[in-house]
């Protein structure tokens, strides 16, 4: 169920994680900063060829990428749908900004990707990303997607969403999807009781319990110094229920303040008798897979992610 993956250079990485600690932590930037550095960042990514964009306002607004090699080869199911829900705090992120990755990963898995532009905080407060992350996996269905044909996924806290998603949908009775991957959820958005919360404290270049006890206020709408007394109990889905669940693939850094969030998480599927598999990449941190093609790991992680995807449409 948990397999470990070593870092082929691990110096490189060091200095890599060196120039990632100067930037500037999320937990104190304002959320115009956050956004406007997510833009940059995205201006400076490579594109991948083979890949074209198309927005939409159909079903639910937000962007498709569609590997145009694959579109050449009418037997290749055409229907077959990747649902990804991007991180950023829930306060920052789009599927422009997210263009790098998402392309990636259309690509490698050979399929047509949906990234759905849901309303952020703190415009938009809870539920506004879970109902529009269930809006945007109906309005495929309502397109006529069949659920069998459609994987979620999402990193970090659109990780959550495509975990939560799947227990509303099952809760609700509703048509469940082939199966999803997530890249280092957050299993629990309240309590931040992961043993890697301190653990990882120094080796997280990235993030930290300050910055994820952040992520809750912006999106909750309010600092509760009890997290027990209050909060949604889907913002906890690690303490949830999982039984029911389609297959989960989960990947995680090996240094971030989150592996203990995806262990538990695969753990509880696994003792719910949910198929899940666990990869954690030792030496990386929270959605480093968006450093592709810069860190040969995230290219080797996304190749992993396909393999996934493709099992599950198979």
């Amino acid at each position: 169920m948990i397999e470990r993956i070593s870092a082929a250079e691990p110096m490189r990485l060091v200095q890599l994680k060196a120039y990632l600690r100067q930037q500037a932590s999320y937990a104190s930037q304002s959320v115009e900063a956050i956004r406007s550095g997510l833009e940059r960042q995205a201006q400076l990514a490579p594109l991948p060829t083979g890949i074209a964009w198309s927005e939409t306002d159909s079903g639910f607004p937000g962007e498709w990428t569609l590997p145009t090699e694959a579109s050449k080869e009418p037997e290749k199911p055409g229907n077959a749908t990747l649902l990804y829900f991007h991180g950023g705090g829930f306060i920052a992120g789009s599927s422009r900004v997210y263009r790098n990755l998402t392309s990636r990963l259309a690509l490698a898995a050979g399929v047509r990707l949906f990234t759905p532009d849901y309303r952020l905080a703190p415009e938009h407060l809870y539920p506004a990303a879970n109902e529009d992350a269930l809006a945007a996996y109906r309005s495929l269905l309502d397109q006529g997607i069949p659920p069998e044909r459609i994987v979620l996924g999402g990193d970090s806290v659109g990780a959550t969403l495509a975990l939560m998603t799947l227990l509303r949908l099952r809760d609700d009775r509703s048509p469940l999807p082939a199966g999803a991957f997530l890249i280092s959820p957050h299993a629990d958005l309240v309590h931040l009781d992961g043993e890697s919360y301190e653990s990882n404290a120094a080796s997280d270049p990235t993030s930290s319990r300050e910055a994820n006890e952040r992520i809750l206020a912006d999106y909750w709408g309010r600092t509760n110094p009890e997290p027990d007394s209050g909060y949604a109990p889907i913002l906890s889905p690690l303490r949830l229920d999982l039984s029911g669940l389609p297959p989960l693939f989960i990947q995680a850094g090996g240094d971030e303040v989150l592996l203990d969030d995806a262990v538990r998480l695969a753990q509880r599927a696994d003792t719910a008798e949910v198929p899940v598999r666990l990869q954690i990449w030792e030496g990386l941190w929270c959605s480093f897979q968006a450093l592709a093609p810069m860190l040969p790991e995230a290219e080797a992680a996304i190749r992993g992610i396909a393999a996934f995807v493709r099992e599950r449409l198979a």
